[in-house]
């Protein structure tokens, strides 16, 4: 990697859902601060996030973190050399929040201003553990609003060749422990109750979509649970709640870690990722590490606390964006529906 003369020091903002964050990142790979507030209790009692609820307790919270995140980095605005901050893709008023509070910090500061989309720093997160990581490589994307098979090209230059259809592999998570009573948020209770399991108890779906065999679909694998739930409730049938976590969890692993190494091998990479909540998954990373070794391809995978929403990522992103000569205006704006690669304002 490129060595740079002097110190760049990036102030990082998240606000793009539940959580609060903000980070101090140098040199696009250190991570001096990364305070991180999370709404998940709030908004449990709702099966899910308000997105209301989330931009007031954002309001609430983001000078606190902020404040918070340059203390522990133990520098000054002074010090800092831009303000990188998710202005999409989101829930639109949590990314307000942020964008308001990143231009106004920038504009008082005299700082440049980097607007940064949030997938890509999910994609980023794997240069903060994994020094040598550099692109090419194919990074499998899994959020809660997002299963995306990514090309990174470059630092900052990405190609999507494949996505979803339908539902995001978080997306069904959270619809199927809903479904058997675990509540919000599903992925990790999930995650935790499928160990319990028999994840070959029950035959769910895995599909495959001819015409694009890189893209996903979970519709009918939820779907499928819903009507085994219902089957089961109709003939009197006691449900395992354990076994359909585990063969539910396991379809959807299957998929993602089949499609990620049939892509890289289409490809030509050497190099794979993941990022994104779902990627916190253990039994995910467990098989995609069994799937890269079989198929000789190098795993790269961030710890959990890089998997979900978090500040530093954006830092990193926002760094390359900055090497880059990236600059954006006081017109910066929120754009919920921001795709990749995507450079817009609203």
């Amino acid at each position: 990697m490129e060595q740079t003369e002097k110190d760049v020091l990036i102030l990082a903002i998240e606000t793009s859902c539940d959580e609060t964050a903000a980070a101090v990142v140098k040199n696009g790979r250190e991570i001096l601060s990364n305070v991180i507030y999370t709404q998940i209790k709030l908004h449990t009692v709702f099966g899910g996030v308000v997105p209301e609820i989330a931009s007031r307790k954002h309001i609430e919270k983001i000078n606190p973190v902020i404040e918070a995140a340059l203390s522990e980095a133990g520098v000054t605005l002074a010090d800092i050399d831009a303000v990188a901050v998710t202005y999409g893709p989101g829930l639109v008023g949590a990314l307000l929040v942020g964008v308001a509070e990143a231009k106004a910090i920038a504009y008082a500061a005299g700082k440049p201003l980097i607007g940064v989309h949030h997938i890509e720093g999910h994609i980023s997160a794997n240069y903060i553990e994994h020094r040598e990581l550099e692109p090419p490589f194919l990074c499998m994307v899994a959020s809660g609003g997002h299963s995306h098979l990514v090309l990174v090209k470059d630092y900052g230059e990405y190609e999507i060749v494949g996505r979803t259809r339908d539902d995001a592999a978080g997306e069904a998570f959270d619809k199927v422990a809903r479904a058997i009573g675990l509540g919000y948020p599903g992925g990790p209770k999930i995650d935790k109750l499928a160990k319990e399991g028999d994840k070959n108890a029950i035959s769910f779906p895995r599909a495959k979509i001819a015409d694009a065999p890189d893209d996903f679909s979970f519709s009918g694998l939820k779907s499928a649970v819903l009507n085994y739930l219902n089957q089961c409730e109709m003939k009197g049938i006691e449900v395992n709640k354990a076994d359909v976590a585990a063969s539910f969890q396991q379809s959807v692993i299957d998929v993602l870690t089949e499609h990620t190494a049939a892509a890289a091998k289409r490809l030509g990479i050497k190099k794979v990722a993941i990022a994104g909540g779902v990627a916190s998954n253990s039994s995910l990373r467990t098989q995609m590490e069994k799937v890269c070794e079989k198929n000789h391809l190098t795993f790269y995978h961030p710890s959990p606390v890089y998997c979900t929403d978090n500040a530093a990522m954006i830092g990193v992103a926002g760094y390359y964006e900055y090497r880059k000569g990236v600059r954006d205006g006081w017109d910066l704006n929120a754009v919920p529906n921001l795709k990749i690669g995507e450079r817009k304002k609203a």
